[in-house]
């Protein structure tokens, strides 16, 4: 593998004037990108929340550049085999993907 670009992110966690707890994942002082708060009540709140429940390994953070929102979303999930194929099938609605290969990335 060759190395085309880096770049070092600063990981943050900061509480809000309302207690929640969330990840910062700054690409730099200008850029960016702040986890959704799940006790917000808002469509993005709720649907958080009751992503967490079935995915705790899910991350959605929104994208602030030179102080604006941008209305971008970042997903993030680090998880293993099995349940990415039940989030990938929930995304999907259906199972034709599992009769695939399970081809291993370091091969």
């Amino acid at each position: 593998m060759k190395v085309l670009a880096e770049k070092i992110l600063k990981w943050k966690i900061v509480e809000t004037k309302t207690g929640a707890k969330l990840i910062v994942i700054e690409e730099d002082p200008n850029h960016y990108w702040i986890e959704q708060n799940p006790l917000k009540e808002s469509k993005y709140g709720v649907a958080y929340r009751e992503l967490k429940k079935l995915y705790p390994d899910i991350y959605l953070f929104w994208e602030i550049k030179d102080g604006d929102f941008t209305g971008r979303l970042k997903v993030e999930m680090i998880t293993g085999k099995k349940t990415m194929d039940r989030f990938i099938e929930s995304l999907l609605g259906n199972k034709e993907f599992l009769g695939y290969e399970d081809i291993n990335a370091n091969e």
